[in-house]
């Protein structure tokens, strides 16, 4: 069976012909141009700019290396490695003036003799992030009297596709095929790709079916941009389908083919069916890498079903794969999400002496999730305090819920001391506590017979124009009575009359 059966398209009208090219198109290099090659005033490209960009790497030859890459354009010679990235560091070298300078450096050296090493110096700007740049010297060719090839074609749809102007891309590839050309493997992989990313699946089907009209022979690096791009649309059983089939009739699938469609599965709430597909490719001997792994993490965490998460960290390490901080943060994440809190700790602990800084929203979380557990586990309130403690002697900042949450805990546990100087230090930094917040530490003050600091906590509550509850008046207006301090119990009584609360209990006779 034809492998593109599996591929049915979109219901909708598509009125798009890639073979058939746009009308306005013209060739880029049949007209002429008087005058100088650039006005780089023009311009968006900077010589800061280009020296700001401190990690740029040449592109690899291959196709795909890990699940998120994407295909990268070649360069087959060494020595033009070496000449673009000689390009690069000069272009990097110049001081912060007009960017006509670029120009003028390679003008220089009369760089621009023979297309390659026109089209060198194009890749060297696609490499440095300024496509603009990279298109304004392709449209000024013809002032070189250079002709482009097959590269240079490649480099134009790169730049285009860099630029998400994917139908101009497109333009390109089709008058590059009506003038002879014929499009490596990698430039058609690089368009499928940018189109399945951008959703557009039906045009990137269409660009693929040029492949055979060419003579060029998919690779597994193609299927799997197409395999994604299904996914992405939400077509599960047809990247599916499409998988059976190039394992039958196609080419040999790898790890990564296998996870664009455990990652279908997982993000419609289907990852039994992805951990089988795992089992699948490891039962043909493919070794499934963190980002295979990860998948999984994220669709069992989807479904509620953290705790099968933690069987495939136990899995991932049986076979040597080492977890990732995006590992441990999904995991992490999807324990607390389903209050799952006491694994979720250990996760953290696990994290933490690996070397993972845990960022600021998940350690919240985590204590957070600790406070309200140890209302009914009351071990669990030590680590809690510890890691909050953690958190305030570090860098990390402390939400507002996580203070109230953790004086009321502290609170709950009998620790009002430490209870009142982290609802002092919460003020301090800028925080207005809770209403609860402030009425379980008056209660708890008022029950252990504080009452100067349940007083003292209620002027605060004041001046952060706070309303105490009726039932801390009750208890600060009994507790008062009880100790004789009938003055007091008096302003209290008043205090809460003022602020519209008429109190059960009254002052004393």
């Amino acid at each position: 069976m034809d492998l593109s059966e599996s591929l049915r398209p979109s219901p909708y009208p598509v009125t798009f012909n890639l073979v058939q090219p746009p009308s306005p198109y013209r060739s880029r290099y049949k007209r002429t141009q008087q005058g100088k090659l650039f006005t780089f005033k023009t311009l968006s490209c900077s010589a800061r700019n280009l020296a700001d960009k401190k990690h740029l790497k040449y592109p690899k030859d291959n196709g795909f290396y890990s699940h998120s890459e994407e295909p990268k354009l070649r360069f087959d010679k060494i020595t033009s490695r070496l000449h673009v990235q000689s390009f690069i560091d000069r272009i990097r070298a110049l001081p912060t003036r007009e960017t006509s300078e670029i120009l003028g450096l390679f003008e220089q050296d009369g760089c621009f003799k023979t297309i390659s090493e026109f089209n060198e110096l194009l890749m060297a700007l696609v490499v440095a992030e300024e496509p603009d740049v990279a298109l304004t010297l392709y449209n000024q060719i013809s002032s070189y009297c250079l002709v482009p090839d097959t590269s240079t074609f490649s480099i134009v749809i790169k730049c285009y596709c860099e630029k998400n102007d994917l139908d101009e891309a497109k333009r390109v590839l089709v008058h590059m095929i009506e003038n002879g050309f014929n499009p490596h493997v990698v430039t058609i992989t690089f368009l499928v790709n940018s189109l399945c990313k951008k959703g557009r699946l039906q045009r990137a089907l269409e660009v693929f079916e040029v492949m055979g009209r060419v003579g060029s022979k998919p690779t597994i690096q193609m299927y799997n941009c197409l395999l994604k791009g299904l996914c992405y649309v939400g077509r599960v059983e047809d990247a599916y389908e499409m998988l059976m089939k190039i394992k039958k009739n196609v080419v040999e699938p790898d790890i990564y083919t296998y996870t664009a469609v455990m990652d279908g599965f997982c993000k419609v709430g289907r990852s039994d069916e992805a951990m089988e597909l795992l089992n699948a490719a490891l039962e043909v001997g493919l070794i499934p890498d963190v980002v295979t792994f990860n998948t999984l993490f994220n669709g069992y965490c989807r479904e509620g079903r953290a705790m099968e998460g933690l069987n495939v960290l136990k899995q991932m390490k049986e076979r040597n794969c080492i977890p990732d901080y995006i590992t441990y943060s999904t995991l992490l994440h999807g324990l607390l999400k389903w209050g799952k809190t006491r694994n979720a700790l250990r996760i953290y602990k696990e994290m933490v002496e690996i070397g993972f800084e845990v960022d600021e929203r998940l350690t919240n979380a985590l204590v957070k999730g600790l406070c309200r557990r140890s209302w009914k586990e009351r071990d669990l309130l030590e680590d809690a305090c510890e890691l909050f403690e953690k958190m305030q002697n570090g860098v990390s900042d402390i939400e507002a819920s996580t203070y109230g949450l953790m004086i009321q805990s502290l609170c709950m546990g009998k620790k009002i001391d430490d209870a009142v100087v982290n609802l002092k230090q919460m003020i301090t930094v800028g925080y207005s506590p809770w209403m609860i917040t402030f009425n379980k530490v008056l209660q708890t003050l008022c029950a252990e017979g504080k009452m100067i600091d349940a007083l003292l906590v209620l002027g605060v509550m004041f001046e952060c124009d706070r309303v105490a509850s009726r039932l801390s008046y009750n208890l600060l207006i009994h507790k008062l009575n009880r100790q004789g301090s009938i003055l007091e119990a008096c302003s209290v009584y008043g205090a809460a009359l003022k602020r519209g609360l008429i109190p059960n209990k009254r002052p004393q006779q």
